[in-house]
């Protein structure tokens, strides 16, 4: 992503009539792509059960949209230098919007999932162009009542998102039930292709850059290659060719690499500036941000799935159940703003992650305390404090990462956090998803011989050997449930118990009240064993953030022009202000 500086004949011009125009059609694109980043965890399991597709489609229906967003950012930046803004900004907008209906319309898992990609690469059009357009259309004194003005906004969707998404669901509109979580963008892409048409001036790029089109074939391949096989390999029972390509992702990134060297070393124009990783601050920030990524996006997925799947949530309530996070990060990006990172600097990353943790384990306890009792009132204040941890983290994230590069290379620098943001989007639900649904079927077989079980069927007059038998087939049952390919097809080991307990119930003298105790049975083995599934993947999500603590280590103490209270610190570098920060 290129910056757009203000020449000072710029500067002295007249502002741009229609610049506030302008500017809601780039902060509708901006909600647009955010509540299409949010609501696949909403209504992920209204999808699923649905079309079908099994566990894998709730994973790519995430993994795809961000891994497609991640891969194109750069060469989406690229391309409106070349192209102009506005073109490229409007033909984002209706792809986008185009791919939307068709989400809305799929009627299988891979045509849905294709539509997913599809928004992710046109969104990888419309973003970018954002940035080089507001600081183009307003004058210096208004920038920052412009960017002042994005922060909330921004934050009121993030608060939205996951109860409109879930209300519409709920809500089943003219019948479409999950369909209108995409068909709600039809309105708003319809005014942003208006408007962007209408009040985006076109103006050109100063200098076109030249696209780097093997650098950004080799970027996105290696990123596929790295995410699909995390994302299949479960379901696939980890064949040899999952680690091949993942060990030719890593391959396929370092020649990458090479080849950018290789094209700056002519003097080329590389889609990302090598000499960036060369620098302790941006390395070390790439990784940080891939591990916070990583376990932020991955805990929004399974706490999701054990709303919903687990204990029965409906869409809306799952989405009120969220709302404390949402909240509570909205609090941290204030009192981050308030001047606490300016207070703290590098520390504020600290203390983000440590709430962040805090709130996850918070969680872990509550689950395992509550047991499958759990309500939202229950999860509200862990996860308010994980919420208002996650403020704290991305409020200074970008400024105090970029306070480590030189000028020059701030556009492409911005851009590459940017990617990385989503590539660890998309790695965090490969990663805790494949975790997740890993262990899921063997704690739903664990949980189903409790003594509470037994005594329900004593009580009715199933012992002994029938008793063994019923226990170990509700067991089976329930894993193939858990892991299911298809939601609706009736599973073999289901149909066997039915047959066992047909035969038990017929020798009890009780078959309504064997028939009852099974079913409480499977109920109360099935919410227990997504309890056990979610505790025991909080703790890569905890480890991830533990990571993402020691590696802030490596950043700049403080954001470029933030000085610490002694008055001094800072690398005295180009104290330009970071509003681009605020649109990542």
């Amino acid at each position: 992503m290129t910056t757009w500086q203000q020449s000072p004949t710029e500067a002295d011009e007249a502002p741009y009539k229609w610049r506030w125009l302008a500017f809601s059609a780039i902060l509708a694109a901006s909600i647009m792509n955010l509540l299409d980043a949010m609501i696949t965890n909403i209504a992920a399991p209204s999808i699923r059960a649905d079309i079908g597709g099994g566990l894998v489609l709730i994973q790519w229906l995430g993994a795809g949209y961000t891994l497609a967003l991640a891969a194109g950012l750069i060469t989406g930046g690229r391309l409106g230098d070349i192209y102009g803004r506005k073109p490229v900004f409007l033909i984002g907008a209706v792809g986008f919007t185009v791919s939307s209906v068709l989400c809305a319309v799929s009627v299988s898992p891979g045509t849905l999932i294709a539509a997913r990609i599809a928004q992710g690469l046109f969104g990888a059009l419309l973003l970018p162009q954002g940035l080089g357009t507001i600081r183009s259309i307003f004058p210096p004194r208004e920038l920052a009542t412009a960017f002042g003005a994005y922060g909330p906004a921004m934050g009121l969707a993030t608060v939205a998102a996951p109860v409109v998404a879930g209300a519409l669901i709920s809500g089943d509109l003219f019948g479409t039930g999950w369909r209108m979580v995409f068909l709600i963008n039809v309105p708003i892409g319809l005014f942003v292709i208006i408007a962007g048409f209408k009040y985006i001036p076109s103006k050109q790029a100063p200098s076109a850059a030249k696209l780097d089109v093997p650098g950004a074939l080799l970027a996105g391949v290696a990123a596929l290659l790295m995410i699909y096989p995390v994302v299949q390999g479960r379901s696939l029972d980890w064949p040899a060719w999952c680690f091949v390509l993942m060990a030719l992702s890593l391959v396929l990134f370092v020649v990458f690499a090479k080849a950018e060297n290789r094209i700056q070393a002519r003097g080329g124009d590389p889609l990302i500036v090598p000499t960036l990783f060369r620098k302790r601050a941006f390395s070390g920030g790439l990784v940080t941000g891939l591990a916070v990524y990583t376990a932020l996006t991955g805990f929004g997925l399974i706490f999701t799935l054990f709303l919903q799947l687990g204990l029965g949530f409906s869409p809306l309530k799952a989405g009120l159940s969220v709302l404390p996070q949402a909240l509570g990060s909205v609090s941290g990006f204030v009192a981050s703003g308030a001047g606490l990172t300016q207070k703290l600097g590098r520390r504020s990353l600290h203390l983000g992650t440590t709430l962040m943790a805090a709130g996850a384990i918070g969680i872990f306890l509550i689950v395992r305390g509550v047991g499958t009792d759990v309500s939202p009132w229950h999860t509200a204040p862990a996860l308010a404090v994980y919420g208002a941890g996650l403020g704290l983290f991305l409020a200074p994230f970008f400024d105090i990462v970029l306070a480590g590069v030189e000028s020059h290379e701030y556009g492409s620098a911005s851009g590459t956090l940017t990617a990385i943001q989503q590539f660890g989007s998309a790695l965090g639900v490969a990663i805790i998803g494949t975790v997740f649904f890993g262990i899921l079927g063997a704690q739903v077989t664990q949980a189903t011989d409790t003594p509470d079980l037994r005594a329900r069927l004593t009580a009715v007059q199933v012992t002994g050997a029938a008793q063994d038998k019923i226990i170990t087939g509700l067991g089976d049952c329930g894993h193939d449930r858990a892991t299911a390919t298809n939601p609706d097809a009736v599973q073999a080991s289901c149909v066997q118990l039915e047959t066992d307990i047909k035969a038990a119930a017929s020798s009890s003298g009780n078959p309504l009240g064997v028939a009852a105790a099974v079913q409480s049975g499977a109920t109360d083995s099935f919410k227990q064993g997504f309890n056990q599934t979610l505790q025991r993947t909080i703790w890569v999500v905890v480890g991830l953030l533990a990571l993402g603590f020691a590696l802030a280590f490596l950043l700049p103490k403080h954001a470029r022009g933030h000085k610490p209270p002694s008055g001094g610190g800072g690398d005295g570098k180009d104290e330009q202000p970071q509003e681009e920060a605020a649109l990542l």
